[in-house]
Formats: structure tokens, C-alpha cells, sequence
């Protein structure tokens, strides 16, 4: 797509200014969104973790960065100006140590009119800052590396990668 128009762009009303998009014709199904989200942790803060988390003096850092992240995925449409405001029915964020990062991932679940991808996207990428902000104290050295969608199914088309 060289020149995209703005009829290309869901965003965009006819005349380029932005716009919700309208669901109100869509039927409701089932959708779910996994994101990811990678920190690199140096060994200054990687020498912190015991018992499956960091301990800080702010407290558990896996832990706070998974309320973080169920807590932004519920407040998305606070954040992203045009998504829809959605009823979650489940959100759940896993994070682990492997190697020298933090795997956050982030899955939401909802059965709406429109998917849960942006959910989960915000989710994994607070769960990244809580954990930057949480370990700064040690080291202002980490750095968020990735944040993606692993997979989305339930609407127009579903999408997914390995991984």
C-alpha cells in the first residue's frame, strides 16, 4: 500500500478526521488478545530475584507489575482515545525470568463487537513500566525491548505468531 487514503485507516471518517469506528452492526463473539512485553534486566537487579519475584523495598516487583498490567488493560480506553470501552471477562498476566529478561504476558478475553488487542497491549506495556519503575533504585539500566501481539482470535480475522 504506497498511498493509503483515508478511507484505508479505520480511524478516519470520510473527510480524515478521526472517528470511533462503528460497531453497532457487528454481532458480539468471543475474542481473545495475547501481548508480550520483554525487559531487560541487568545482574544487578537479576541478583534481587528469590522465590520467583524481585523484592524491593517497594515491595514484590512481579507481582505489582501484574496488578499494574490487569489494571491498565481495564483502563485502555482511558488511555488509547479511540478504543471502545469494553467488559473484560477475564485478563491474566504471567511474568517470568528467562535469561537476562522479563517475559510479561498478557491475555484478555471479552465477548463484544470489537477485539481486546489494544487490552493486552496496554497490559504487557505497563506490567514493562511497573517493573522499570519498581527496580530503578538498583539500576536506570533496563531496557524495554519489545512489546507485541502474540495473537488475536474471535473477529474478521484472527491473527497469530510462535512464540
Amino acid at each position: 500500500m504506497a498511498n493509503p487514503s483515508s478511507s484505508d485507516f479505520t480511524h478516519l471518517d470520510p473527510s480524515g478526521q478521526p472517528a470511533m469506528v462503528d460497531v453497532s452492526g457487528k454481532g458480539s463473539t468471543y475474542r481473545v488478545a495475547v501481548a508480550e512485553s520483554r525487559v531487560y534486566l541487568p545482574a544487578l537487579v537479576r541478583e534481587q530475584f528469590r522465590n520467583n519475584d524481585i523484592q524491593t523495598r517497594k515491595g514484590a516487583v512481579f507481582q505489582t507489575a501484574i496488578i499494574a498490567g490487569i489494571m491498565a488493560a481495564k483502563k485502555t480506553p482511558d488511555l488509547i482515545p479511540l478504543c471502545h470501552t469494553l467488559l473484560l471477562d477475564g485478563c491474566d498476566v504471567q511474568i517470568h525470568l528467562e535469561e537476562e529478561e522479563a517475559i510479561i504476558r498478557c491475555t484478555v478475553k471479552t465477548t463484544g463487537k470489537t477485539g481486546v488487542e489494544m487490552e493486552a497491549l496496554t497490559g504487557a506495556s505497563v506490567a514493562a513500566l511497573t517493573i522499570y519503575d519498581m527496580c530503578k533504585a538498583f539500576t536506570q539500566e533496563m531496557i524495554i525491548r519489545q512489546t507485541r501481539l502474540i495473537s488475536k482470535t474471535g473477529g474478521k480475522q484472527d491473527y497469530g505468531h510462535g512464540g
